[in-house]
């Protein structure tokens, strides 16, 4: 048999020791019953080395069904195709097209076979992002009654995802009258020919299979990923969202993407408009999912690592679907009012089940992701409740705990003024220990939300204690948030050390980033980046995206101090040519090309990108080796420095506006490249600019 061409699945001999030791267990399996083989049962052996037993009916979501194996030519053909696919060098869009409908074609009556195939399965994704609506349509008929193995299936699972995420776009389409989609019968007999079920129809049947075992499907490795996408598309929730991309798909998930599928997926981006059905359906699977669970059972859910991601999707829509409903049914309760009996009266008693729930998991790693998600979307006078009785008594402690910070800050972005001020005054004295405990992302979320309710002296406290728990040196704010010193964690890990220093780095320089926004704090942050030694400013501006934010947002903010814009570039001048090739530090150096020439409060002299493009000229064939320092040839227009030095110039002169747009010089005929003039006037002045230089 063919080996597979890539890593998607766990070691055969792994899997083998784990199947035999009963007492080897892993956290992420999922409950289903083992099956004994009785004796003279031969095996299957599928494509990723896992066993099934010979082909039974499905009676329970514990059983496995097997879908039968490709033949070796076949799989050899669909490994050319998703080669083919994977490399896009077809000459024409219809050519793709021609080929996609002939892989169809060959796969049609095998697409079970090629869902559940470990070096198949990656094709079956990238064709169903390239089909049209008749395909995918064709899809959800094949897979039609299958569904809930497809979903427990490690590899059908994905396809099962794709199938629902590049579908979801067609729903509001077909909702909205568009209704052009028709079959593709070309060569077919007129009696083959039959009426298109609509979208939403294939939808809600999907549903029905999977009816009395969605309890089962939210603890599920594989399935609970399938469902969140599932709930993620009936509630018409932006599915290119930050939070819907983490809810959807774990972080060691494969990216499987196709060259032409963005301009396919196009109508699934944003807000969409879905039928009525849809939201009964939405309804109908968190009270389905959560009808048998008691409270015991939800707890133990709420801490569980595969069903607690779907319980936040699930408790999000339920109270955003109740806050919506004017009428909500009394008589079914909802996953809100069983998570918390009795509220809001009943967490004001420090003893209740709703109060021990909330203490509960606040610290858990797990559950205290489900107090995120009811703290943002709670309604309000749930969330008073909440917080007078449970987190604003004790919000200092809470913010210097690394679990309970996250919930903490959730409630500072709900406070109101009073309530506000009240939380800072507990928090202020204790901010030197939230710096030596790297809780910048609190304090971030302090100075943001005291600049929004306008509170100028919670500020002055917030920015003297920061000071405090730094350091009396100018430059130890920008050392101490952005780990600039010598100090070294002590680890085993070395990746996990690096994933650390990166997270609390990044966490600093966007505090400090946010002080730049803010009047009085951000003439700090100025002197302590002006107070950085030559080397560690270069660290700064080369270490992570979040230090070259901070510079460049510096570099773009209008100052009281006029001096500040040009010591920045006094010091970047030296380390020019390293800065232009770094991975991080090329953006500092492009931006300092945006800046404008003349100006009061914020101006860069046009001698000192003089300096800059010296310096570029002189490394530049070291510039065009890599990607960075190509980038910033182009945007200081290196070529035309070297050719038209009087062009450049007046370019870099007047480009205090964006270019393409204010000059001339930057639309037509004066590009880097050498082109042609628009006039003559432009003919002689460039003229006159070759004799002044000569």
């Amino acid at each position: 048999m063919p080996k597979p061409r890539t890593k998607r699945g766990a070691a055969r001999e792994e899997r083998k020791r784990k199947r035999h030791d009963p007492d080897e267990t892993n956290g992420f399996e999922s409950k289903r019953p083992r099956r004994s083989k009785g004796e003279g049962e031969e095996a299957h052996d599928d494509e990723s080395g896992c066993q099934f037993d010979e082909p039974q009916p499905q009676n329970g979501p514990g059983e496995t069904e097997f879908f039968g194996m490709l033949a070796d030519e076949e799989q050899e053909y669909f490994r050319r195709a998703d080669g083919m696919l994977e490399l896009n060098q077809f000459p024409t869009s219809e050519e793709r097209d021609m080929f996609l409908d002939n892989v169809y074609r060959e796969a049609q009556g095998k697409e079970l076979k090629l869902a559940s195939s470990q070096s198949c399965s990656r094709l079956m994704e990238r064709l169903i992002q390239l089909s049209n609506t008749a395909q995918k349509k064709r899809l959800f008929g094949a897979f039609g009654g299958h569904f809930l193995s497809l979903m427990q299936h490690r590899f059908a699972s994905h396809c099962c995802e794709a199938l629902f995420l590049r579908s979801a776009g067609l729903v509001t389409k077909e909702l909205a009258g568009f209704v052009g989609f028709v079959l593709d019968t070309k060569g077919k007999d007129a009696e083959e020919e039959q009426p298109e079920a609509s979208m939403e129809s294939l939808f809600l049947a999907t549903l029905d299979e999977l009816e009395g075992s969605l309890s089962f499907l939210i603890t599920d490795r594989f399935a609970s990923h399938a469902l969140r996408v599932l709930l993620l598309v009936l509630s018409g929730r932006p599915l290119d969202d930050a939070s819907a991309k983490t809810l959807m798909k774990s972080k060691r998930k494969e990216n499987i993407s196709v060259a032409g599928s963005a301009a396919a997926d196009e109508q699934n981006r944003g807000l969409r408009a879905v039928p009525e059905s849809f939201v009964m359906a939405v309804k109908k699977i968190i009270a389905d999912s959560t009808a048998d669970v008691d409270a015991t059972g939800l707890r133990v859910l709420a801490k569980h690592p595969i069903g607690n991601p779907t319980l936040q999707l699930m408790l999000e829509l339920d109270m955003t679907l109740n806050k919506s409903d004017q009428k909500a049914d009394s008589a079914q309760p909802s996953l809100l009012s069983q998570l918390l009996p009795g509220a809001p009266q009943s967490l004001a008693d420090a003893s209740s089940e709703a109060s021990e729930f909330v203490n509960g998991m606040i610290y858990d790693q797990i559950g205290s992701r489900l107090i995120e998600t009811l703290i943002t979307h709670c309604p309000g006078k749930v969330f008073k409740t909440l917080n007078h009785s449970i987190f604003l008594p004790r919000i200092q402690g809470y913010v210097r705990n690394d679990i309970s910070s996250y919930p903490a800050i959730k409630v500072l972005n709900r406070l109101g003024r009073d309530d506000l001020v009240e939380a800072v005054d507990k928090i202020a004295p204790t901010i030197p220990q939230l710096v030596a405990k790297k809780r910048f992302n609190v304090l971030k979320t302090l100075f943001e939300r005291c600049a929004a309710r306008g509170v100028l002296d919670e500020i002055k406290k917030l920015m003297k204690g920061l000071k405090e728990g730094c350091g009396t040196q100018p430059a130890d704010l920008a050392t101490t948030l952005c780990c600039l010193g010598g100090e070294k964690e002590k680890s085993k890990d070395v990746e996990q050390l690096a994933r650390n220093q990166y997270a609390i780095q990044s966490h600093g320089a966007q505090l400090l980033t946010a002080l730049l926004a803010i009047s009085g704090p951000s003439k700090g942050v100025q002197e302590a980046i002006l107070a950085l030694p030559g080397d560690l400013f270069i660290r700064l501006a080369t270490a992570s995206m979040p230090t070259v934010t901070l510079l460049t947002t510096a570099l773009s903010t209008p100052s009281a101090n006029s001096l500040f814009q040009k010591s920045i570039v006094s010091t970047v001048t030296p380390h020019t040519s390293e800065l232009a090739t770094s991975q991080f530090g090329h953006n500092l150096v492009n931006a300092i090309a945006e800046v404008p020439s003349k100006g009061k409060d914020l101006s860069v002299p046009a001698h000192m990108k003089e300096a800059i493009m010296q310096q570029l000229g002189a490394h530049e064939a070291q510039l065009r080796e890599s990607w960075m320092g190509r980038s910033v040839w182009r945007t200081w227009k290196g070529d035309m420095w070297k050719t038209r030095r009087g062009d450049w110039k007046v370019w870099m002169k007047e480009v205090d506006v964006p270019q393409k747009e204010q000059h001339p010089v930057g639309q037509k005929g004066l590009d880097e490249n050498g082109g042609k003039g628009d006039g003559k006037h432009k003919r002689d002045k460039r003229t006159k600019d070759r004799r002044r230089e000569g």
